[in-house]
């Protein structure tokens, strides 16, 4: 009988091939998951975000960037971004470019401000390279740490009612009231997209209870195909184009950057940083905590390499000609659909990799396909208020003000910032000056000034 033993890894790598290397490298089954379940889980937090390959040029577009250069960005930062994320901080967190900043370069610096596009390109260069150094020195990691229970707490919930609020209005069934009144009201809830999502969302409901495995990915390919069939505005337009060269080297060329150090430019660069570090941050944060993927000590496992890889993300996006990057709350919707790790990242980067050449296809997938299993995971994200300790009642009813000022505002920032000088002056006047630290109150004060100061977005 032979003595020669094969060692039972190797031989199990061998015979599982890619599968198995996947396994091990994202920890597939410590993290309670599967190759198919980040699949899905990818694919399902991709169509949610992929509104931005319309949008974000969209926007640009007004203040004179080129379409065709921006669409272009926002895919390979998107595909750049997510992958790096998924490869090496191994969370299932995508990289795309952010909306809100987005608004902020093309509506505040170019319109508002007269700055060129290439001006602008360079502020979002040095932006992301001041975001890089805060990221890589540890300022924010210290700053995420020096985040109190409640104010983090608050900061998903708040999240959660923002990110359901867009999703209504991106319908119509939430609008800007025309008339005197409160800021919203009721939209057409007869229209087809209202109908549909909110009858997408309930089949959510029972899917989900079902256990039904990529459930929300159904609804979306669900309501996909009825667009297509029903609706004659979701068109068939071809399904392949290939970008030019102008168009992909047409960010570098044009960026400025010796324009972007002006004086009268950098405080505007200064309160792209500010609003990035807190909302990306927030983010961040708030997506890991859905996903389980929080240490024993309540921090983000992988923290730092996904807090500089958001970050660095800029620098390349306006290399590209695109706008600031940052992390997506809409991986919540691929986190609620079962992803857990990295790989369901890297499947988000690959599939805005092929968007570079299927750009056509993303318009069969209409707003209302997707606002289903935004709402949802808003909704999921509320539970986050079982999380706060009722009886530090400072902390808790300071997460619950920072909650409710994300979604009245609409900016993340402007309820981290409230939260946190509610519970630093609760705290003192409560007398309870022993449960503050110098790090809360620190920030407390930096974000109170930025905002009297008049240099927040």
């Amino acid at each position: 009988m032979s003595n020669v033993h094969v060692k039972p890894s190797s031989l199990s790598t061998k015979e599982g091939g890619i599968a198995a290397w996947l396994q091990n490298y994202f920890n597939l089954q410590e993290n309670g998951t599967s190759v198919r379940q980040e699949v899905v889980g990818g694919v399902t937090t991709f169509l949610a975000m992929v509104y931005s390959v319309f949008v974000i040029p969209g926007m640009l577009g007004q203040a004179g960037f080129d379409g065709a250069t921006v669409f272009l960005a926002v895919c390979l930062t998107s595909a750049i971004g997510s992958m790096v994320m998924g490869f090496w901080a191994k969370l299932p967190i995508a990289v795309g470019c952010a909306l809100s900043l987005t608004a902020f370069t093309a509506f505040d610096l170019v319109l508002g401000q007269g700055l060129s596009t290439g001006v602008a390109l360079g502020a979002i260069f040095l932006m992301g390279a001041i975001f890089t150094l805060i990221s890589a020195t540890g300022v924010r990691r210290w700053i995420l740490r020096n985040l109190p229970a409640g104010v983090a707490q608050g900061t998903g919930i708040g999240i959660g009612l923002f990110l359901f609020l867009i999703a209504a209005n991106s319908i119509n069934l939430v609008i800007k009231n025309p008339g005197p009144g409160l800021p919203v009201s009721l939209g057409d809830i007869s229209s087809l997209p209202a109908l549909l999502s909110l009858l997408g969302l309930a089949v959510i409901f029972g899917l989900e209870r079902r256990g039904v495995p990529g459930g929300i990915l159904l609804v979306i390919i669900a309501l996909s195909l009825v667009g297509v069939v029903f609706d004659p505005g979701v068109q068939y337009s071809g399904v392949a184009s290939i970008p030019s060269l102008a168009s992909i080297t047409g960010g570098v060329q044009h960026m400025d950057i010796m324009g972007a150090l002006n004086l009268l430019v950098l405080p505007s660069v200064l309160a792209l940083v500010m609003t990035a570090v807190f909302d990306a941050t927030g983010t961040i944060r708030a997506v890991a905590a859905q996903a389980k993927q929080l240490d024993s000590e309540g921090q983000i496992i992988n923290g730092d390499r996904a807090l500089t890889t958001d970050s660095t993300m800029s620098m390349v996006s306006a290399t590209l000609g695109g706008s600031p990057a940052a992390a997506y709350i809409e991986s919540a919707a691929g986190v609620a659909a079962g992803a857990r790790t990295g790989l369901s990242t890297v499947i988000v980067g690959l599939l805005f990799l092929l968007m570079v050449f299927f750009s056509p296809l993303a318009a069969l997938v209409p707003s209302y396909a997707t606002a289903p299993a935004l709402m949802y995971v808003g909704l999921l994200m509320l539970s986050n208020v079982t999380q706060l300790n009722l009886e530090d009642r400072v902390d808790a009813l300071s997460g619950m003000v920072c909650a409710v000022f994300i979604v009245l505002t609409c900016n993340i920032v402007t309820g981290i910032m409230i939260g946190f000088c509610s519970l630093v002056i609760g705290r003192v006047v409560s007398g309870e000056f022993q449960k503050l630290n110098f790090g809360t109150v620190a920030i407390a004060v930096s974000l109170a000034t930025f905002y009297l100061g008049g240099w927040a977005i």
